[in-house]
């Protein structure tokens, strides 16, 4: 048989998803996948149940309905404080998954080079292979996770066709400040650069940091593809609804690539999250103060155990060390950690470009009861997990 696509054979099942079917396997508490364990906002349910009954089981129109795209529109100018058209400057896409990869393949040639931050999604450099590009990956140095500007310039050097901007970060919870995005801005002014945002965790940012839109800074909308999806802000992470927000050449070009990757999301869900984009600005401030209590209730828990972790500024994850317990590998670690301790997470070595195998991942977008439940187990960690030193 002839053999299968050459750039896949540098593939792994996602580490993510795989720890979930461990932590099934073993009844663990699944602190690995970062999906909530508690429902979305009853009203967009009580819409969902509603539209079941109505009309909306055939195709929308393929870039977003109307309804949804203005809805968006009207939230998204509010936030990004300027003004989103929603028949020009939105695609809907099937979760912020592909609305990442159709922003790829919008904008990247086979060839190009793509500037990727270090810890990052594990998608992204999958999505710039996919792609036909190469990533150039630039670290951000714990434990604050910055980057150091005569590195990232010596990227941008490189002439790449885009830089992908994770903020607030996955994994790390870093929120970029105003100055650190300026220089990023200037760079790609200078070397003439797309920025794709990942900025999911947008309404996810702990005081006193503040989330800035990329597109938001002066010169950058022109060249700023936003990606976000309304999985984490509204606790519907399977209904898989994401979106892209650009210039209408760009969305032009991404219309074409989503139609022909996905069609469209699906027209009932969009429906009924219309009544969550209308949301006021009440419900998003709630939203921050429930994962404000959610992230000092987990990280007191930890401090209490004794167990070192980083401390995120934005979205839901938290960073251990487990260096204590000498582990060569750290995809070893969490296998055990779920198996012998009872709580999944994900090993740190699947964010990393380098070579970091000290570092687990851990969510705490869980009920409280949950969380106390991993904290409970997590204190027989020291003595159920064998040391390899």
């Amino acid at each position: 048989m002839p053999a299968l696509s050459e750039r896949t054979q540098g593939f792994t099942d996602s580490v993510i998803r795989r720890m979930t079917r461990i932590c099934m396997e073993c009844d663990a508490v699944n602190l690995s996948q970062g999906f909530p364990d508690f429902d979305p906002p009853r009203e967009i349910l009580e819409r969902l149940a509603e539209v079941t009954r109505e009309d909306f089981h055939q195709y929308s129109i393929t870039w977003g309905a109307q309804n949804f795209r203005e809805a968006l529109a009207e939230k998204q100018s509010r936030f990004m404080g300027r003004e989103i058209n929603p028949n020009t400057d939105i695609v809907v896409t099937c979760g912020s998954t592909e609305a990442m990869m159709a922003a790829m393949m919008s904008v990247v040639n086979p060839g190009d080079k793509v500037i990727v931050f270090s810890p990052f999604y594990e998608n992204y450099g999958a999505d710039a292979i996919l792609s036909g590009a190469q990533p150039i990956y630039v670290p951000l140095h714990p434990p604050g996770f910055i980057f150091n500007a005569d590195e990232l310039e010596a990227a941008f050097r490189q002439n790449p066709k885009a830089l992908i901007l994770c903020n607030p970060s996955n994994p790390c919870g870093k929120v970029f400040t105003r100055e650190e995005l300026m220089f990023i801005a200037s760079l790609a002014e200078k070397y003439d650069t797309y920025v794709i945002t990942d900025e999911v965790y947008e309404h996810i940012v702990f005081e006193p940091h503040k989330h800035i839109y990329f597109a938001s800074l002066p010169g950058m909308w022109e060249r700023t593809v936003s990606c976000s999806s309304l999985s984490k802000t509204y606790s519907i992470t399977g209904w898989r609804l994401g979106y892209i927000i650009a210039p209408p050449d760009i969305i032009e070009t991404a219309k074409k690539v989503h139609d022909f990757l996905t069609v469209g999301a699906a027209a009932p869900l969009q429906e009924a999250a219309v009544t969550g984009l209308r949301f006021g600005d009440g419900y998003y401030a709630d939203l921050l103060k429930k994962y404000t209590a959610k992230r000092d209730l987990f990280l007191k828990g930890l401090d209490e155990l004794n167990i070192a972790h980083t401390v995120p500024q934005g979205a839901y994850y938290v960073l251990l060390d487990i260096s204590e317990f000498g582990f060569e590998s750290d995809l070893e670690f969490c296998e055990i950690l779920a198996r012998d301790v009872g709580v999944g997470a994900v090993p740190g070595s699947s964010f990393f470009r380098e070579p970091v195998n000290n570092l687990i991942r851990l969510h705490f977008a869980k009920k409280d009861e949950t969380l106390y439940d991993a904290l409970n187990r997590l204190e027989n960690m020291r003595k159920r997990i064998p040391y390899r030193k």
